[in-house]
């Protein structure tokens, strides 16, 4: 149907069905007819209907006009005015509103008199706003108001449904108005939301419908803030009460279209689909005085009276869209238990007399003159959350001030920084309602998350990463919210945030030490239990290369240091300056310590850099002394018996390339640590090869969650995301012939720690280079390491085909197998990692796959080496060769791996040769018998 022209229709034109476009531009220009119309009284019902002003004094309700900015109130209903300028009237939005005259009128009438007046004319301006008369429709306008335009501050989720039962179930009409208002300040709209939140103000509109018997799907993020409670909401007599029963379906419903999807109890969902729940307020009326229709006799449809859908004048039911001329007026008694809202959680000594007021069920007195009396400073706002002062920080948000305002002369902290570093949780949740950043920075680079956590407050902190505050920020030292819980001793904290998913409990400050460093300096054993538990690295190293076990001799407690070398901290690791865990402890004068090293084999001949052994660290004939010397005898006549004991020969095969140091030893022979190579992380050329590396040709991924879902372009790329929650590859990927691996990429849209990022991480996994007895050098672990957890990858120099054919030594070539183009292969002869001295296993405890990261160039793949199976510590690594290899090296030497299966033993190839030999013998006789038998066969033709 074609779009009539504004001011254009005519009084008799029928209704007309449907709905009219509406237009997000200025009011149509009013008309003389229009201004008369704004002069005529009524003495007609509440539901009288007056023309709009042009030119008006504001009245006690709350006018919003476009810009949001100004914002008006009155305490009283001021007279209205008349104007026919016509140029005001496409600046403001007009108004409906109900004299207090007729409001005291409607409430003398009984519910015989309830009826429709006649229309008014159909010139009506074309944006208006209902001024509702009894208060359950205030607080639906707040309500409504809070829903429709708060996701643009929390992010679009439903947290507001409980935000505003828990703050409006006993506060006046006042302050919704000022919630209301507050919302309005902090949010940008398009004015439809305004003019489709209480009215119908075309006159060819139908009545709206309900939808208390549909039923949407569930949506778990809405039964989440609801935390499983019915989010029902009663209203009696203008006062609200919230249901907090536990709900037994998680399929949403909801009495019309423009309130918000609500998850409830069966009690209220057997309510709803009686037409009990108001489709203007989305209230229940199950208690107090409310509308009742009954189009059949059978059935009722409650509503409140000003929540009637009015269309020029004329009432409907908002339920079945009949005419509600004959709805009656019906009042039951309020029962006798009322479930309320629940009341914040205030210890007793933080408790003001505000937040009382706010959150008790006794009457709240009207502050409206106090508020107009004292206009604090902004700079309050900041004050009043240090001193937890709620109800005058909902004054202030009112007022305008801004929630991220920043005060100079507290280092740049924000009222949401001081109000979560007193730990007021209610004052935090205002603040964020208000559009507060949770992640803002002040000029220690701390964020209220930061400020919680070093302050102890448990609560805080859970509301805050609930609200979505990111645990990743560090402060000017480098310090995240997890050093700080454990600097300070808050196991409380320090265990809520390692259960979050995002946390990395071996981040370093700026001084290389991480959470675990901290709580082993505190001496705090329950902490250090929790880290190591969640993954935290024992090996880690500070700036000046001190692990741990470093930092418990220093602090003395032989606890941490047992349970630290019981996960296999090295006791021979030593820092910067050369000293061991000994001599740390030694020189502190730390005994338990001492005695504990001296009793795993700490070597007290050791010296540090300005050859002093732990022995030169103490006092002569001093207690400490004597025992290190006794122990000094006994080592050396020991070692007058053994002639060689394994022996830390490097202490980082990588020279710190690698996040976790790989260190060699040697306890067979005097061979010194390899240095006939350089240590690369990553693969290298030495000739100019042509990668495709532009981030413009990558495929990505566009997932905004952690990249598991069968969405992701990159998993597609691989079939599927073959990784687990902890980086793991699952278990039913084949091992023998495994498909390629797409990882996410520079050009993803995802975050870098999402789940499909592994290999790029680098080497996670403690291992060492170890002396064997016949096989030269070999790795070993130095942790458990579970199955399809990636260990390391073949790195090494890339080169051509043609160029691996005329290298001599090729026992460190890995090929690449590529079936697309030029052939090429890995050789770690000269350049590679930790992986060239992996050894040949025909049992083996890892397996290849080829991985994809920074380009997708098919000719270079990475080669990534993952568990098998479950390795112990102290296992040696190693993979299968291949039978191509063998072929041509079983002709030099043998295999040494030792195994019950080995294929390719001295045993098993002499027995291979054994059967060749016999194979060829027979051969051979079977051949000269033919020759013999065919030559037998010539003589006897040739003879007459």
């Amino acid at each position: 149907m074609a779009k009539s022209k504004k001011g254009m229709d005519s009084p008799a034109d029928p209704p007309r069905r449907g709905r009219k476009p509406k237009s997000l531009g200025a009011a149509p220009k009013v008309g003389k007819q229009q201004s008369a119309l704004g002069s005529t009284k009524s003495t007609g019902t509440g539901f009288q209907l007056l023309s709009g002003q042009t030119s008006l004094k504001l009245p006690a309700e709350n006018i919003i006009s476009g810009n949001h900015g100004s914002i008006h109130e009155d305490e009283q209903d001021a007279p209205e005015t008349q104007s026919s300028e016509s140029g005001n009237a496409a600046k403001s939005i007009t108004t409906l509103s109900l004299p207090a005259a007729r409001q005291e009128g409607d409430a003398q009438r009984g519910p015989e008199e309830f009826k429709a007046v006649n229309p008014a004319p159909p010139r009506l301006a074309w944006k208006t706003i209902v001024r509702p008369a009894p208060a359950p429709s205030a607080l639906k306008v707040a309500f409504m108001g809070i829903y429709l335009l708060s996701p643009k501050i929390v992010g679009g989720t439903n947290r507001h449904l409980y935000t505003l039962s828990y703050i409006c179930s006993t506060v006046q009409k006042f302050w919704v108005r000022k919630i209301f208002q507050m919302f309005f300040l902090y949010t940008e709209f398009p004015a439809s939301l305004i003019q489709s939140s209480d009215m119908e103000a075309d006159d060819s509109l139908e009545p709206p419908l309900c939808s208390c018997r549909m039923e949407a799907p569930k949506n778990q993020d809405v039964v989440t803030l609801a935390e499983g409670k019915c989010m029902a909401v009663e209203s009696v007599d203008g006062k609200l009460s919230l249901c907090r029963k536990v709900i037994l379906k998680q399929e949403m419903m909801r009495p019309s279209l423009r309130i918000p999807l609500l998850v409830l109890c069966e009690d209220h969902r057997a309510g709803m689909v009686k037409h009990q729940s108001c489709p203007g307020c989305g209230f229940f009326c199950r208690a107090g005085t409310f509308m009742e229709c009954q189009p059949d006799g059978n059935i009722s449809h409650r509503f409140h009276r000003s929540c009637a859908s009015l269309i020029r004048g004329q009432v409907y039911c908002p339920h079945c869209g009949e005419e509600a001329s004959h709805a009656k007026e019906v009042t039951i008694p309020k029962p006798d238990c009322v479930i309320a809202v629940p009341t914040a959680a205030v210890p007793a000594h933080k408790r003001d007399t505000a937040l009382m007021d706010l959150f008790d069920c006794s009457p709240v007195v009207d502050l409206l003159s106090l508020y107009k009396k004292f206009k604090l400073p902004p700079k309050q706002l900041y004050f009043s959350a240090k001193r937890g002062e709620l109800q005058r920080i909902l004054h202030m948000l009112v007022e305008g001030v801004d929630p991220n305002l920043r005060m100079d002369s507290e280092k740049r902290k924000t009222p949401l920084h001081c109000a979560a570093e007193e730990g007021h949780k209610e004052i935090c949740h205002i603040l964020v309602q208000a559009g507060a950043n949770l992640d803002m920075c002040d000029a220690e680079q701390r964020t209220p998350l930061i400020y919680a956590c070093e302050n102890n407050h448990l609560e805080t902190v859970k509301y805050l990463l609930k609200a979505g505050a990111s645990t990743g920020h560090k402060d000017m030292r480098g310090s995240t919210c997890l050093h700080l819980a454990a600097r300070g001793g808050h196991t409380g904290v320090l265990q809520y945030l390692v259960s979050m998913p995002s946390i990395d409990v071996n981040c370093k400050d700026d001084g290389g030490w991480a959470p675990l460093t901290w709580a082993t300096e505190n001496m705090n054993l329950e902490q250090v239990k929790m880290l190591i538990s969640v993954g935290a690295d024992v090996q880690i190293r500070d700036k000046e290369e001190n692990v741990c076990l470093h930092w418990a001799a220093f602090s003395g407690c032989d606890e941490i240091a047992q349970l630290l070398l019981d996960k296999r901290s090295d006791l021979h690791a030593v820092n910067i300056h050369g000293d061991s865990p000994l001599h740390i402890a030694v020189r502190q004068n730390q005994l338990d310590c001492v005695m504990l090293f001296l009793s795993r084999g700490a070597d007290v001949n050791l010296k540090n850099k300005d050859g002093e052994t732990p022995l030169d660290c103490c006092s002569i004939n001093s207690k400490m002394w004597t025992i290190l010397n006794t122990n000094k005898k006994l080592t050396d006549a020991r070692r007058g018996r053994d002639s060689l004991s394994e022996r830390l020969i490097c202490r980082d095969v990588s020279r710190g390339y690698e996040d976790v140091p790989v260190t060699c030893v040697n306890g067979v022979d005097h061979e010194p640590c390899p240095s006939n190579f350089k240590y690369v992380p990553e693969n290298c050329f030495t000739s100019q090869v042509n990668i495709d590396e532009n981030i413009t040709h990558l495929q990505h991924c566009s997932c905004k969650d952690d990249c598991a879902s069968s969405s992701c372009i990159c998993g597609q790329l691989s079939m599927r995301c073959w990784y687990d929650k902890d980086g793991r590859l699952l278990k039913e990927i084949c091992r023998d012939d495994p498909p390629f691996l797409f990882e996410c990429n520079h050009a993803c849209s995802c975050w870098r720690t999402c789940r499909n990022r592994v290999i790029q991480n680098g080497l996670r996994v403690r291992l060492q280079v170890f002396r064997t007895e016949r096989k030269g050098w070999g790795v070993r672990a130095l942790q458990d390491i579970h199955e399809g957890t990636f260990v390391c990858e073949f790195a090494g120099e890339i080169i051509s085909d043609g160029e691996a054919n005329v290298r001599e030594y090729d026992s460190y070539m890995f090929n690449l197998d590529n079936k697309v183009g030029e052939v090429y292969c890995i050789d770690a002869q000269f350049y590679g990692n930790v992986s060239r001295f992996m050894n040949h296993l025909c049992e083996p405890n890892l397996f290849p796959v080829r991985v994809f990261t920074k380009h997708q160039d098919m000719r270079f793949p990475r080669i990534a080496l993952y568990a098998s199976k479950a390795i112990q510590a102290g296992d040696e690594l190693g993979f299968d060769y291949g039978d191509p290899y063998w072929q041509i090296k079983k002709k030099y030497f043998c295999c040494q791996c030792g195994s019950a299966k080995c294929r390719y033993s001295e045993t098993i190839l002499g027995q291979n040769h054994a059967d060749s030999s016999v194979q060829a013998l027979g051969d051979q006789t079977v051949a000269q018998v033919e020759q013999i038998q065919s030559a037998n066969t010539a003589i006897a033709i040739t003879q007459p």
